[in-house]
């Protein structure tokens, strides 16, 4: 199969596109749990925009599963905000976690801070520890909901609100797509939504403790993210749409908060 396939003629993926745009993020959800019944999920990471979207799905009841990657290197402040969340709503979230073989050698072989080492060092521990976790929470599954915004970097920018992602054979929805950081925030004060309490000491993107940190006024929101590498496009791979099954030689484009 081709590095990058084509988006299939799936009738549910056009649909959206017509429709998403001209509605509120509530109805673009009520949308994919209509075109995708039972198998429409959502990951969450804990930021403002996926406080946001769980909120949505659990005051709504909406019939999307949602889910966490612990990479087992997450802020106390993200662990934190997850407990936060489950005693707000008292909704299930899905947990998956890498494959403890495969963190155990990597430990064994390069130590626990390899990832500062070189980018394919990096990516090497970001395929164990959150792709391939991710493979297996999508496997199955026809729709996977983000919480991607095109303000978030200027490659965010050049996507879609709805994509076919060839990499896991599923249509990806950003139902916050058009959403400004300030109506995110505006949102969460509010309808009372957990926030993470990083986004308060200039956090704008979190991810793993050891590979985030604050933003300076006037950066990108993604500088925060891998910032020894010195890269315009910051991502780890959970949101290349290209089919892959292993660590990839370069950084690849897009990812989420």
């Amino acid at each position: 199969m081709s590095a990058v396939s084509a988006a299939p003629a799936v009738p549910n993926l056009d649909a959206l596109r017509l429709q998403l745009p001209a509605v509120s993020a509530l109805e673009r959800l009520r949308l994919v749990a209509t075109h995708f019944p039972g198998k429409a999920v959502f990951s969450t990471s804990f930021g403002l925009e996926d406080q946001i979207i769980s909120h949505l799905i659990f005051e709504h009841e909406l019939p999307i599963k949602v889910f966490t990657l612990d990479t087992g290197r997450n802020f106390q402040e993200t662990y934190s905000t997850w407990n936060k969340t489950l005693l707000k709503y008292g909704q299930l979230i899905e947990v998956f976690h890498p494959q403890r073989e495969s963190v155990e050698e990597l430990m064994r072989a390069k130590g626990p801070n390899s990832f500062y080492e070189s980018i394919d060092n990096r990516k090497e521990c970001c395929y164990i520890r959150k792709v391939e976790p991710l493979n297996r929470a999508l496997a199955g599954q026809d729709a996977w909901v983000t919480g991607i915004r095109a303000e978030q970097s200027q490659n965010r920018q050049t996507m879609d609100p709805v994509e076919w992602d060839a990499a896991h054979h599923l249509t990806k929805i950003h139902p916050l797509f058009d959403w400004t950081w300030e109506q995110a925030v505006e949102f969460a004060q509010a309808n009372g939504i957990p926030v993470n309490p990083l986004h308060q000491q200039g956090f704008v993107s979190i991810g793993c403790a050891p590979c985030t940190r604050a933003i300076k006024p006037g950066e990108d929101f993604r500088a925060g993210r891998w910032w020894w590498e010195d890269l315009s496009a910051k991502e780890c791979g959970l949101h290349s749409t290209a089919r892959h099954d292993g660590p990839d030689p370069v950084v690849e484009p897009v990812g989420t908060l």
